[in-house]
């Protein structure tokens, strides 16, 4: 069953559940896919693309999260909460801060890397190897803890 299939069978049941939380993240999720689908592209979403673009509504929210909360409207930082913790139901699951500390170390001596000019490659290979189970801003600041210790 592919994303979008399952998206729409989530969205019945949360209607049917009347789980509101549930219908905006899952509503957010199937308008990203109509529009991927009809920007003219003709591509279809494989399952890459389908991480990518389910990160970049949580990237999305969580700026909104700290716009909000930097404006004093918890009200609104609540909304996006929810939805960012229905959209991360549909996200591979995440690696534990010890366990990317592990791989990334290994990264970092598999490629002979021990400065801080070598960033590129690194945050390169480990961003397309770590695709959907770590987000780039985590990769980059354990990149750089360890290049610097």
């Amino acid at each position: 069953m592919n994303l979008e299939q399952k998206v729409a069978k989530d969205l019945i049941t949360a209607m049917k559940a009347k789980d509101e939380a549930g219908k905006r993240g899952i509503r957010a999720i199937k308008q990203a896919i109509l529009m991927s689908k009809t920007d003219g592209s003709g591509t279809t979403l494989n399952e890459a693309d389908e991480i990518k673009m389910l990160q970049k509504l949580v990237k999305q929210r969580k700026d909104s999260i700290a716009i909000y909360e930097q404006q004093g409207r918890e009200d609104l930082a609540v909304i996006e909460r929810e939805e960012v913790s229905v959209i991360e139901k549909y996200l591979p699951q995440q690696m534990e801060e010890a366990e990317l500390e592990i791989y990334l170390r290994q990264l970092l001596k598999t490629m002979d890397v021990t400065s801080m000019k070598d960033m590129g490659k690194v945050m390169g290979r480990a961003s397309k190897e770590l695709a959907g189970r770590a987000d780039g801003k985590t990769i980059s600041g354990m990149v750089k803890q360890l290049l610097n210790s």
